[in-house]
């Protein structure tokens, strides 16, 4: 991540104005996440499974998979041809049918901090109304957001003032799984 440089290793600060939001991406399968698995005309090889902490899941004939990281269509690429061997073939559905993995934390002056699931896309104006709207005691000018990502901490400011008047908009970035908002 292109940032500057802060005294401590291993944080970077990005600045938000040079910060693109997420774009609408396939959906990364996580931790706790409950997956449907349909093997057509073959109902023995049809399950529910939830992705362990680790991120794998077990099924029949196949064993232990890496489902956590993966997108639906590369799990269901990777179950496709584990089971060609085994069934002719072999047209695999592959579903989400519920998102576990996707919680961000919400720490600070807010009226109700702690973590809370995005059920959709969510920038940082919509999880701090999430967790209650700051409290009259928070400095909201100096919110921060921590993002963990290829062993890099990253940290984004986000003045809530600002935002709800309206100006610097780029500031309200889309949140991604694992987030840390930081509300003084």
């Amino acid at each position: 991540m292109v940032g500057l440089a802060d005294s401590e290793p291993g944080l970077t600060i990005v600045p938000t104005s040079s910060h693109n939001a997420l774009s609408a991406t396939d959906y990364i399968i996580g931790p706790g996440d409950i997956i449907g698995i349909s093997v057509w005309k073959d109902e023995s090889l049809t399950r529910t499974v939830v992705v362990l902490p680790d991120g794998k899941i077990t099924f029949p004939l196949l064993g232990d998979l890496v489902a956590g990281g993966k997108t639906v269509a590369q799990l269901k690429k990777d179950l496709e041809s584990g089971l060609t061997r085994y069934v002719a073939d072999s047209n695999v559905t592959v579903e989400v049918k519920q998102s576990n993995s996707m919680i961000i934390y919400i720490i600070g002056r807010v009226n109700a901090p702690g973590r809370q699931v995005m059920l959709a896309n969510t920038n940082v104006l919509q999880a701090l109304a999430m967790a209650g709207g700051p409290n009259p005691f928070a400095k909201k000018g100096g919110v921060k957001i921590f993002r963990q990502e290829d062993g890099i901490t990253a940290m984004f400011l986000f003045d809530y003032d600002a935002v709800a008047e309206g100006r610097h908009l780029e500031m309200n970035i889309e949140l991604k799984r694992g987030d840390v908002i930081i509300v003084p």
